[in-house]
């Protein structure tokens, strides 16, 4: 059965993207074409996770700011998109760009969720 099977990225508005690019990559040491990327291959932790979690108010997230789109992977976009329109979820769009398929939908508090097949392996 098609499935989620991690997290492909957080996403959100920047005024300046690359001031925000340089910052990860220079204070935290993280780099990669599109953003600071994380490399599952590179987890030594035993039973490594991500974590998607809600919060009734916004206390635990100041100072910060709204603006964002959760992506995650999937193993079988097509696969998941039937499941999703089986449980009636509307789903957005959907595209293959090549370097992976990509299916957009809401929440319930409509915050967009990007799902992500990916094609090949980052360079």
């Amino acid at each position: 059965m098609a499935k989620i099977t991690g997290l492909g990225g957080v996403f959100y508005v920047a005024a300046d993207p690359e001031a925000t690019r340089a910052w990860y990559r220079e204070k935290l040491g993280i780099d990669g074409e599109y953003g600071p990327q994380l490399n599952w291959s590179e987890e030594t932790g035993d039973k490594p996770y991500s974590l998607i979690s809600h919060f009734k108010d916004d206390q635990y997230i100041k100072p910060g700011k709204g603006g964002f789109m959760i992506n995650l992977r999937v193993d079988d976009l097509d696969g998941f998109v039937a499941l999703l329109k089986s449980r009636d979820v509307d789903v957005l769009d959907s595209v293959d760009e090549g370097y992976g398929k990509f299916a957009w939908v809401l929440d319930p508090n409509g915050v967009k969720i990007e799902l992500w097949e990916q094609a090949e392996a980052p360079e």
